[in-house]
Parts: C-alpha cells; sequence; structure tokens
C-alpha cells in the first residue's frame, strides 16, 4: 500500500450500540479493515481496563488505543520501531500520559459538593452498582468502568442552568469537562483530538515515504476534537441525540444508519475512496 491508512473509532454510540453494547451491525466493514490490515485505533471515554478486553474482542489489540478522552495512549510492545516521545513503561509495552491523575478531579469535585449539594453524582459517588444503574452495565463491566486512572465522569442531577455554573467551576480549578453520550467527563487539558495528533505522527515517523490517510469517527460532543484534526470525519447517527456540531465542512460523513450500521456504512464508503473493497 503506498499510503498509511489510520481509523481512530469512539465506541459507544458509534462502534458499539447505544443500548446492547454490541458491534455486529459493523462485522462487514471490520472485516474489511482487518483484511486490508488498517489499524482501527480505538478512542473512548472508557477505561483501559474496558477497552483491553474489547480490543481483544474485535481482534484489534495488537494496536494502541487512546483511554479516557485522551488522557493517555497505550502502546502494544512492537508497534513501532523506537520509543516513543515521553513514553513510560506499561504491561503492554509503552504509554504516553498527557493528563494529572484521577485523584485530583476527585479532590476538586469533593470540595464543590457544599456549592452544588446532591446536584452531581461522580463514578466515585456511584459505586458498582450505580454505574450499572445509570449506564446499563452488567456487573463486571460496571467494575471495569470503576477502574479509572485520569478522569471522572459525572451524572448532572440538577437544573440546565445550575449544570453550566457547575462546569465553569470546574474550568475555573483547571478542569477540562466535555460532554459524552451520558456522562460529563472531569479531566485535564487533553482530548481525543490531541492524542489523535499524537498517534498520526507516531505512523508518520514510522513510514516517512508514505503518506498518512486518517478518518476519525464519533457521535458526541467529546468526540469533536478528534472529529475536527483528521483528515476525514464520519458522524454517526444516534438513536438519542442529534448530531455535535463541528466547525469543518470538508471531509465529512454523516451516516444514514444508526450506532454501529452506521459506522460500518461511512467506513465502507471512506475504503471506496481509496479503491479498498471486498476481497483486498
Amino acid at each position: 500500500m503506498s499510503a498509511q491508512l489510520l481509523v481512530f473509532s469512539d465506541l459507544d454510540g458509534s462502534l458499539l450500540d447505544h443500548f446492547s453494547y454490541g458491534w455486529a451491525a459493523a462485522a462487514d466493514a471490520l472485516q474489511r479493515l482487518q483484511s486490508a490490515g488498517i489499524p482501527l485505533i480505538l478512542a473512548s471515554s472508557k477505561t483501559r481496563a474496558e477497552m483491553a478486553p474489547l480490543q481483544q474482542a474485535l481482534g484489534v489489540a495488537h494496536y494502541p488505543m487512546i483511554v479516557e478522552n485522551g488522557a493517555a495512549v497505550v502502546v502494544p510492545a512492537g508497534t513501532f520501531s523506537a520509543p516513543l516521545e515521553n513514553a513510560v513503561p506499561c504491561s503492554a509495552g509503552q504509554e504516553v500520559r498527557f493528563a494529572p491523575p484521577r485523584s485530583r478531579w476527585l479532590a476538586t469535585l469533593a470540595a464543590l459538593k457544599m456549592d452544588f449539594p446532591g446536584e452531581f453524582a461522580g463514578f466515585d459517588d456511584l459505586g458498582v452498582d450505580g454505574i450499572q444503574a445509570a449506564t446499563g452495565l452488567d456487573a463486571a463491566g460496571a467494575a471495569l468502568a470503576a477502574c479509572r486512572e485520569f478522569s471522572e465522569p459525572v451524572q448532572w442531577l440538577g437544573a440546565r442552568a445550575r449544570r453550566d455554573a457547575f462546569v465553569a467551576a470546574l474550568q475555573a480549578a483547571g478542569a477540562r469537562v466535555q460532554q459524552g453520550g451520558r456522562f460529563l467527563t472531569v479531566a485535564g487539558q487533553c482530548d481525543k483530538g490531541l492524542a489523535l495528533r499524537y498517534l498520526r505522527a507516531a505512523y508518520q515517523r514510522e513510514a516517512p515515504g508514505q503518506t498518512v490517510h486518517d478518518l476519525a469517527i464519533g457521535d458526541s460532543g467529546n468526540d469533536v476534537p478528534m472529529l475536527e484534526v483528521a483528515e476525514s470525519a464520519l458522524l454517526v447517527r444516534s438513536p438519542t441525540h442529534d448530531f455535535p456540531s463541528l466547525a469543518r465542512r470538508s471531509g465529512l460523513r454523516r451516516s444514514a444508519a444508526l450506532g454501529p450500521a452506521g459506522w460500518s456504512e461511512g467506513v465502507l464508503a471512506w475504503l471506496r475512496d481509496y479503491q479498498i473493497t471486498e476481497g483486498d
């Protein structure tokens, strides 16, 4: 292949169904990517503990992943021929951290409970049972979701106007607050776009003679930084909310189908742009 193609994909509501978390409707496109040897780099608000078994199930554990909304990039050993800039060793190989630890945000949220009493609940407040109730995950999945390292998802329970004041207070404390499909994610000054740019540059350094073409896929607000900086972007139609607003107007697709069916629709259309069809 004369060019290096990369796919960066959100999970919930995009590759995974919003309600069932299944991906059967994306099977055709997943197979096409695998056959063509195109890296599928998962980029999610999910934790490393949640994403590792998903990578295994999807057959993409040999590719990097972007965890907790871009707080860190986890790169399997052997992905690149040289160590990555600012990387530290981890069980998978190496990782690059773009955010401070979760403990900082737990302390910030604890300090805000007096000003916003009973108006929000983070994962640390909810516990495994509460996470299970809020997300529809089973007990094992909720336990993995609780294993956060860099960020804290927060369920807003108060009025909309008060929510804006809450977000402003978090921002004043140095947090970046991103709206996902279900939760506000409180973390450092990181996002999926920063992580995408980092990995794209790493792949470009690995093969300087090749052009890199990337596709970012998402359905909600926390995907916007990634969708804006990729060469091509796919907005996946959601059954629960409108497409997020993007500044870009070129290189953009919106799926007609919902969730993983829309994911497959958009990925297959993008692959046809590079003459990658069934059997390649």
